[in-house]
């Protein structure tokens, strides 16, 4: 494994970080559509451990993915190893006065079996709550030694900005791989200047970039409403996921590989999330830290990632 540095702080992240939003069966608010089957606790619990063992120290989960079972899950997997782990939860928008903050939290460290979160998130940013009363509770809580670290997810550059201007923020999660690079318009430069780390989420486009569903996968879950996932859209991609193939059979890797190597070259990319609770799968993508793309390859996968996102605007 590798590591990297969280923003400014003092600790050290593995560059894959495990996604835990599956364990908990998806997000608590999914508008009723079918997420993930989930997976025996026995089974989750191992493959988390199997997953630290693996040099994997940083896990991510929050408060909404499902319900908090997925917290759960993280705390009673990592209990005897808590303090050589990295663990990043989320406080939901619905949350964020300074009150429901403070409760969201001793509520999610009591679900993860812990005194302290190493880095807490704000999930999405909330249209009326104003970001200075969150920034305020959430600097006083990392004052306090409760949490290390400051995180926001689904922020535009703008919010983060002002996001900035209360309090310190370490880390970003946003949505980045090669079928979504708007954080590369600007908020990108922005993270690089100041130190803010980023934590890609959705590293794999909800598995588009393994190539499966261009082979005829059927999809029955939440991602058949997804825009990706429409079949002209498929078929737009599908020049992308020639190339991951090629590039895949002369490294003799799989397609998920590749493009998470590709990923991690990224500048300003501190960790790639890759959740999954299928342990033939994950320890896959581990392998990806030792699949090193040359300067060609790299090259010809940015060029065919940005003509397809032009073909899909």
């Amino acid at each position: 494994m590798k590591y990297a540095k969280l923003g400014r702080t003092d600790m050290e992240v593995s560059r894959i970080t495990y996604g835990a939003m599956e364990l908990g069966g998806g997000n608590a608010f999914s508008g009723g559509l079918t997420r993930w089957e989930l997976r025996p606790e026995e089974d989750n619990i191992r493959l988390l451990r199997r997953a630290f063992e693996n040099g994997v120290n940083s896990f991510d989960t929050a408060e909404l993915y499902g319900a908090g079972l997925s917290e759960i899950l993280v705390g009673k997997a990592l209990s005897e190893v808590r303090k050589q782990c990295v663990i990043a939860t989320k406080v939901s928008a619905h949350h964020l006065r300074p009150k429901e903050i403070r409760t969201a939290l001793w509520q999610s460290m009591f679900r993860l079996n812990t005194d302290y979160i190493d880095l807490y998130y704000i999930h999405t940013p909330s249209n009326e709550i104003p970001i200075e009363e969150s920034m305020g509770e959430l600097s006083k809580l990392k004052e306090e030694g409760v949490i290390r670290a400051i995180g926001v997810s689904n922020f535009s550059l703008a919010q983060l900005k002002k996001a900035m201007q209360y309090g310190r923020i370490d880390a970003i999660q946003p949505e980045y791989h090669m079928l979504q690079r708007s954080i590369e318009d600007d908020l990108l430069g922005y993270c690089l200047e100041n130190d803010i780390s980023i934590m890609s989420y959705n590293s794999l486009a909800k598995g588009i970039l393994t190539g499966i569903f261009h082979k005829g996968k059927e999809v029955t879950d939440f991602r058949k409403e997804r825009p990706l996932f429409q079949s002209e859209n498929l078929l737009k991609t599908a020049d992308l996921i020639r190339l991951l193939e090629e590039i895949a059979a002369a490294k003799d890797a799989t397609l998920s590989q590749i493009a998470i190597s590709w990923l991690l070259r990224q500048k300003g990319l501190t960790s790639a999330i890759v959740g999954t609770q299928n342990e033939k799968h994950f320890f896959e993508n581990l392998q990806s830290i030792d699949t090193e793309l040359t300067d060609e390859q790299a090259t010809k996968l940015d060029a065919v990632s940005k003509q397809t996102l032009r073909n899909l605007a």
